[in-house]
């Protein structure tokens, strides 16, 4: 970790390094640690010395999901407590003090539990939060295509719009808002390989690993099977297919229009999952240039 972090500070300009911790979707670890002050305790301190012994600039929680609305309200304990550590270590140390963030659901309603996200105290202590406006379709549903990430859906409240509008409405001012999109895609096995549409037929997973594939693989799938590739401006999305197989994803138009939309909203920034799925930096430079033009 220490040769990461040092890399990472020798960039110009100035570029911070972040630990991640977390992730794990239905682990029992995280709800048993914040659900005593004890262990709360414990997980802040050793968190803090791992940043500072490796050169860390902040900490980030990735809570893949609290679900229960007792999990919510110890997230918030344990980002109260949290910030008063890093703050309290930050005059003892006369250091600046740790970023913190977390990594959150799309939106602050858990559509698994229906649970509300502690959006006032997350706002309070966490320097930002990073909506994850991805996977809203996926190889849980085999039932029809579905656009994974998309921007806007006239028929129902799975979006990316909806989730970052309901945060803003939650409490959260949009400049602590880091909009999350993906690399990847999501994939199926059209019923019909005539009917192409999203919400088309399907009968399974298409290429990839368990019906996801990086956007680096899906342009070799596009170019090795002369796919046909489609936007849909509508939903700021866009899929592609060949005979039965069928992918939906961001492209350069889509990632454009989000970049677009971020600016619109006033967010903080956006982020990526994962920049080792882009192909030649594609899509991440073409973020980077809609960014700075402010467009």
């Amino acid at each position: 970790m220490i040769n990461f972090t040092s890399t990472i500070h020798s960039h110009s300009p100035a570029t911070k390094a972040m630990l991640s911790i977390g992730g794990d979707t239905g682990s029992p670890i995280l709800p048993s640690m914040t659900s005593c002050q004890d262990n709360r305790v414990a997980f802040i301190k050793s968190t803090i010395d791992v940043a500072r012994n490796y050169g860390f600039d902040g900490l980030d929680l990735d809570w893949e999901f609290p679900i229960e609305p007792e999990n919510m309200l110890n997230l918030a304990l344990l980002f109260k407590e949290w910030r008063l550590a890093i703050n309290t270590e930050s005059l003892t140390s006369s250091k600046p003090p740790l970023i913190l963030s977390a990594a959150v659901y799309f939106s602050p309603n858990s559509l698994l539990s229906g649970a509300f996200y502690p959006g006032e105290a997350l706002s309070n202590y966490a320097d930002f939060l990073s909506p994850m406006c991805y996977n809203y379709q996926g190889s849980w549903d085999t039932s029809a295509t579905g656009a994974p990430a998309l921007l806007y859906d006239k028929s129902s409240n799975i979006s990316t719009s909806y989730g970052i509008s309901a945060w803003k409405q939650n409490g959260v001012h949009p400049t602590k808002l880091v909009m999350g999109i993906p690399l990847y895609g999501n994939t199926w096995e059209l019923k019909d390989p005539n009917d192409h549409r999203i919400g088309a037929p399907a009968v399974g997973v298409g290429p990839g690993t368990q019906g996801e594939i990086s956007y680096d693989e899906i342009v070799t799938f596009n170019a090795e099977n002369n796919a046909t590739i489609v936007y849909n401006n509508e939903t700021v999305s866009t899929y592609s297919y060949a005979g039965t197989n069928w992918i939906g994803y961001d492209d350069t138009n889509s990632i454009t229009a989000k970049i677009k939309y971020a600016k619109a909203q006033g967010l903080g920034g956006y982020f990526f999952w994962a920049l080792g799925f882009d192909s030649n930096w594609t899509l991440s430079r073409t973020a980077s240039m809609a960014w700075d033009d402010g467009i």
